[in-house]
Order: C-alpha cells, then sequence, then structure tokens
C-alpha cells in the first residue's frame, strides 16, 4: 500500500531516472510506487507585476500560518454569456490585478480572468462556438491561449499578437472538437511563466451529446480541481522566481491552499487541471483505494483506467471518477502528491475529503467510453531534443534542437493534410520536461522505455518526457493553415527558450 513513510522515501530519494518515470505514467495495477523520485530544481529570476513581489526577499516561504484542510475548497462558478444567438455564446472576460486573501486576512495583489483569483468555468459545447472578449486591464501585455483547443493561428494566443494595455480582443474558438477539459492560460512571449504563476488561467469545458448520453457523475457532481503551487512570503503575497519549482511550497486547489470539500456517498466526477508553471503532480487518496480514470488532455479515454496514481506535468488534465460510497460517514480521505521537490509536509498534500451522507446516484461509468479514429500512418518522421541548462549552470537557457525560441523564425514547416511521426527527447539527465503542441493533437505510439500507458491512449495536447527518455507521437495537419508554437509546457523552461514554431502549409 502507498502510505506517508513510502511518500517521504520517495521524496527525498535523488532526481528521476527515465525508467522511474515510466512506471510512474499510472499504470493500472500498480500497488507500489517506484523508488527515486524527485523533480525540480531551485533557480533565480524575476520581472513585471505592478505591486506584486518579484524579487525573493528574506522572507519569502515563511507564508502566514494556516492549519492545513480548513479551508472549504471553492466550487467554480459557471461563466455567464453576454450574449447566446446567432449559434454562438459571447463572454466579456476582463483581465485585471485583482486582490485576495489567498491566506485569511492577507489581502494580496494577484492577476485574474473575469476580474477574478478564483475565475469561473466557461461550459462550452461540441460544435458550438464561443467568442471571448479578453479586455486587458493590466499593466503588463497579455495573450490567451485555449489550451487544447483547435483554432485558427490568430485565435490561438499567439505571442506575436499580444494584447497591449487597455486593448480589447475577440477570440473564436469554433469547438469543433470532441469533449474535454481545456483551460485558458496567458502565454505572452517571455512571461507568460510569470503570469499564469499569479493567476492567469481558468477552465473551460467542452462538452457534447455523446459525453451527455454516458450517464457520468454531472451538475454538482462534476467538480473542477485547478492545481497549482506557490511560494509566499509573510504578508501572504506570491513571490516569483524564475525556473524555482523548490520553493513553490504551497499547493493551491481552486486558488485556496490546501482545502477541505465534504462530499456525499457517492460517485463524484473531477475535472483535475494542473495549472501550475513547473510542479508535476502524482496524485493518489491517502489510504491507497485506486481512482478511475476515464479522460485525459482532449478526448475520453475509449475505456476507464483505474491506477492508484495519476501523473499530471504541468498544462495536462486527468478526467477522474471517485465512489466515495465505499467510505463510511465521516471519514476523511485526502488528495496526496508522491512526489516533490519542496518540504514534503507540504508538497505531499494536496486537499481533504470528507465523506457525509448517503445520497442518490443513477450515475455510471461505462465500460466503453468513445471510439477513437486509428493512428495514421505517418509519411514524414522528424526527431526533436529538449534540453536546459542543469542545476547551477549560468545563465540559465532552454532550447529545442539545440537552438533557442526566435519568434521570428520558423523552425518546421508541415504540409497541410499529412501526418507526421515526432520523436521527442529529453537530453537531460536529471531534469522532466514535457512537451505541448498547439493545434495538433498528439496519438502515443510508445515511449524509448516502454509501450504507452493506458491513460496515455486518448487524444493529448502535452506529454511527459523523464531524463534521458523519448517519446513517439503521431500529430495530423489537416484542420488550419498558419504558425503555431510547440514548447515545453514547463512555463518557465518556455520563458527560458525551450520553444519553436511550426507552419502548416
Amino acid at each position: 500500500m502507498i502510505n506517508r513513510r513510502s511518500a517521504i522515501r520517495l521524496a527525498g530519494a535523488g532526481t528521476l531516472s527515465a525508467v522511474a518515470g515510466q512506471q510512474l505514467v499510472a499504470r493500472a495495477g500498480t500497488a507500489e510506487l517506484p523508488q527515486g523520485l524527485a523533480l525540480g530544481r531551485g533557480g533565480h529570476g524575476a520581472h513585471t507585476g505592478a505591486g506584486m513581489r518579484t524579487v525573493r526577499p528574506a522572507d519569502a516561504g515563511s507564508r502566514p500560518a494556516l492549519e492545513k484542510f480548513t479551508l472549504p475548497l471553492p466550487l467554480l462558478r459557471t461563466a455567464k454569456p453576454v450574449t447566446t444567438s446567432g449559434g454562438q455564446d459571447v463572454y466579456l472576460s476582463s483581465i485585471r490585478e485583482v486582490t485576495a486573501e489567498v491566506f485569511p486576512g492577507h489581502r494580496v495583489p494577484v492577476y485574474g480572468y473575469f476580474g477574478s483569483w478564483v475565475p469561473p468555468v466557461i461550459r462550452a459545447r461540441s460544435g458550438r462556438r464561443t467568442v471571448v472578449i479578453q479586455r486587458n486591464e493590466t499593466t503588463v501585455p497579455v495573450s490567451v491561449h485555449l489550451h487544447g483547443g483547435v483554432n485558427r493561428d490568430v485565435f490561438d494566443g499567439q505571442m506575436s499578437r499580444p494584447v497591449r494595455p487597455g486593448g480589447v480582443f475577440s477570440y473564436v474558438y469554433e469547438n469543433d472538437q470532441p469533449a474535454a477539459a481545456l483551460w485558458l492560460h496567458d502565454h505572452t512571449h517571455h512571461t507568460d511563466a510569470e503570469n499564469v504563476y499569479r493567476g492567469m488561467s481558468s477552465p473551460y469545458l467542452l462538452s457534447s451529446p455523446e459525453e451527455d448520453a454516458l450517464g457520468l457523475p454531472s451538475g454538482e457532481f462534476e467538480v473542477p480541481l485547478v492545481l497549482r503551487d506557490g511560494d509566499f512570503g509573510s504578508d501572504g503575497g506570491l513571490v516569483f522566481t524564475m525556473d524555482d519549482t523548490e520553493h513553490r511550497s504551497t499547493v493551491l486547489v481552486n486558488g485556496t491552499p490546501w482545502p477541505r470539500m465534504d462530499v456525499k456517498r457517492r460517485k463524484y466526477r473531477f475535472r483535475v487541471i494542473n495549472s501550475s508553471a513547473m510542479r508535476f503532480f502524482v496524485l493518489g487518496l491517502s489510504d491507497g483505494t485506486p481512482m478511475t480514470q476515464i479522460g485525459s488532455d482532449a478526448s475520453l479515454l475509449e475505456a476507464p483506467v483505474t491506477a492508484p496514481v495519476v501523473v499530471v506535468s504541468p498544462g495536462e488534465r486527468a478526467d477522474l471518477v471517485v465512489d466515495f460510497s465505499q467510505w463510511a460517514t465521516g471519514t476523511e480521505v485526502d488528495v496526496v502528491n508522491y512526489i516533490g521537490p519542496g518540504p514534503m509536509e507540504d508538497v505531499g498534500q494536496v486537499m481533504r475529503f470528507r465523506v457525509g451522507a448517503n445520497a442518490p446516484d443513477d450515475s455510471v461509468v461505462p465500460d466503453r467510453l468513445t471510439t477513437l479514429p486509428a493512428v495514421p500512418a505517418a509519411t514524414v518522421k522528424r526527431a526533436f531534443t529538449l534540453e536546459s541548462s542543469e542545476p547551477g549552470v549560468s545563465p540559465m537557457y532552454g532550447s529545442i534542437n539545440g537552438r533557442s525560441f526566435d519568434m521570428s523564425r520558423v523552425d518546421t514547416t508541415v504540409r497541410f493534410g499529412t501526418t507526421e511521426e515526432w520523436t521527442v527527447t529529453n537530453a537531460n539527465p536529471t531534469i522532466p520536461h514535457n512537451f505541448h503542441c498547439h493545434l495538433a493533437h498528439m496519438r502515443v505510439v510508445d515511449r524509448s522505455t516502454g509501450p504507452a500507458a493506458p491513460n496515455e491512449l486518448g487524444l493529448k495536447d502535452t506529454v511527459q518526457i523523464f531524463p534521458g527518455e523519448s517519446i513517439r507521437v503521431r500529430l495530423t495537419f489537416d484542420r488550419y493553415r498558419g504558425v503555431y508554437p510547440y514548447h515545453c509546457h514547463m512555463l518557465d523552461h518556455g520563458a527560458m527558450g525551450m520553444m519553436a514554431q511550426l507552419k502548416v502549409v
């Protein structure tokens, strides 16, 4: 059984190997986690954010006192469109600096979409257009990316098309893709890591009639859980230091540190989004009870996958079902994180469920969830190598195929309508990366360390790549022409240059 003792052992066991990483990728039926796990590293950096802490002061990390699992989990409200005519839903979002009590009694500046640190959820429908009018009320440029969305490049949140302070831009999303948990986040060149860290993100749940017909938990029993982490000073304010995972040891769920959720004895569907800039989460329940994963990034899985741990790297999503009827009323079950870096008593704890009374439950998890197209044959094969500076190396850098990002450069030209096979390699010996491609969803073929895990077999837009490991994916470029980025979605790494651009012609 996975327990606190094994978690502490894992957190202090050193760097993460590719083999250990592959063992971690949510394998069904695994009773124990592999040894030798620890992610991330320290670093230095700073900038932007009017009124916000940007240089790590002496009191950083000395956050205000807070007993874990005392604050209630905020349940995210549903955004209301300003118009719903003409076959589309139109939303108005103000991106602004606001104040929030992340820690009770300490009002501090943060960023927020829809003018809120705890933003609402946009609930869109497959096949029905969504328009989000984003008004930039901050003092910094912004660019909004619908992560996992398949959209024209002008609406993709391009670094070359920032919305200047005081500006307004209407992003048009056709939603011509399967049901999935997507999310909006900043993608401004060089500053997206900090902007997302400070709050520029919000969920975007795309549903469809096919998904509705499955009978999955819904309504109040479908709950978005947006994960992130932070480094806080004694005044309760966020402190941003580039490439510093170790000190971001406060775990936030829906903007709240280590919250508690009261649940009924029935099934719940949790839409987990890792919106942190750098942190991997290896999620499990504190008593080792397996969870059921029904979806990943950009689609449902074809069949449910049951496993005691689910790994989500920055940008990835996991669609999970937990049946609380298997616990007695009054039981407390924690969501734990089995991996560092940071103090295990902090980063190893995520949130707590407190099981309440019985409740009617006619929801089901079918044995068959969807049918995905066969993975197509590839006509073009390419290789990409990700690399960043190792700990202690200065200056910090990131690269793809030895080149740092240049917004004026097209690195890869792709012919419209073709399927390509990409082998993406993590050249670092100690640092994990992941890989995100805009526009085209990925189908995982295999890894250098073994076959794809069962929960990687849906449509993916972000994949984990552990140190020394390679992954093979196939992508079909048959939707739009234009210029789109691909990059490490550990956002600090992307800001350090681990990004490139493709052009579909």
